[in-house]
């Protein structure tokens, strides 16, 4: 005869029901305003800080199971620089991180800048989300770069992993720039929005032109900072080997935009990475390379020959 307790047992799976699913983003999310907007109701600013953050957040965007540690890390600051309730001009920033293997470090993927993140606050049709039609730019604009984040994410961690979240964001681009509502036309959805548009970011991450970009970046990651903390040596030829790679893709067309957005990302960690090589000819190849295709940040890659 079964044992009353292995009765139960069927019984108690379904009310616990099926084990949590972590989603995939943890974004922190900062709405502040310029100095050139007057909002009086600033609880309008903390409900689109709120809502923002919890459609980020809460959303499931792709069909793997992440963990809760597994989650990535990003932060996005919106500064609303005209307009007034409901239609708001913004500018916006995201920055999104990366753990590297057996450290409690966090390295910084790409830094990117939208300067025409304009939207209707509320949305027409509240905040919602559809991967296949228009809803409203707001969410569209956050589903889009949900999509490139996880997109890059992947990247570092397998050879064109991010494929398909490009792809993804590709079709919502596609029908918000056919879009013509309330919220008038966003230029940067299509190709006159100009060169830091959305439209051009896509366009850099699916050239099959600028495929180095992507390949380094997983070569920078997983052959390189993932093995930093028990091959340093190994480690820094691997990411001058991404670098590399890198520089041959923006060597093609060095103004777009996502090779300024990596660089502002990683310019800092490149100099502290090779800051301390004992090899000299290999921090003059990497200054020589970098200050070519990042004058920027030439100052910083200037202090790696100075440094022991």
């Amino acid at each position: 005869m079964m044992p009353k307790t292995w009765s139960l047992l069927p019984l108690l799976l379904l009310l616990l029901g099926p084990p949590a699913r972590a989603q995939e983003l943890n974004c922190t999310v900062e709405v502040s305003i310029g100095p050139s907007v007057v909002i009086t109701d600033q609880s309008i600013v903390a409900s689109m800080q709120s809502k923002i953050q919890e459609f980020l957040n809460t959303r499931t965007w792709t069909s793997t199971t992440y963990q809760e540690k597994e989650r990535i890390k990003c932060r996005m600051f919106i500064v609303l620089t005209g307009g007034a309730s409901p239609s708001y001009q913004a500018t916006m920033r995201l920055l999104s991180t990366r753990p590297i293997y057996g450290t409690g470090y966090e390295t910084n993927v790409i830094s990117i800048v939208d300067k025409s993140f304009n939207f209707n606050y509320p949305p027409p049709n509240s905040l919602d989300f559809s991967p296949n039609s228009f809803v409203s730019n707001l969410s569209s604009l956050l589903g889009f770069y949900a999509n490139i984040i996880i997109g890059l994410d992947r990247d570092t961690f397998s050879r064109l992993g991010g494929t398909q979240y490009f792809e993804n964001a590709r079709l919502i681009m596609t029908y918000s720039a056919s879009q013509i509502s309330s919220e008038g036309q966003d230029p940067s959805w299509s190709n006159g929005g100009g060169l830091r548009s959305r439209y051009q970011l896509l366009t850099n991450l699916t050239d099959p032109q600028l495929e180095a970009f992507r390949t380094g970046s997983y070569a920078y990651y997983r052959q390189g900072m993932d093995l930093f903390i028990e091959k340093p040596d190994e480690a820094r030829t691997a990411v001058l080997g991404a670098l590399t790679g890198i520089n041959a893709a923006a060597s093609l067309r060095v103004s777009e935009p996502i090779f300024r957005y990596f660089f502002d990302a990683k310019a800092d960690e490149i100099a502290n990475i090779f800051r301390t090589s004992s090899d000299q000819n290999q921090k003059q190849q990497l200054v020589t390379m970098l200050v070519n295709i990042d004058a920027t940040n030439a100052q910083k890659y200037q202090a790696i020959l100075t440094s022991r």
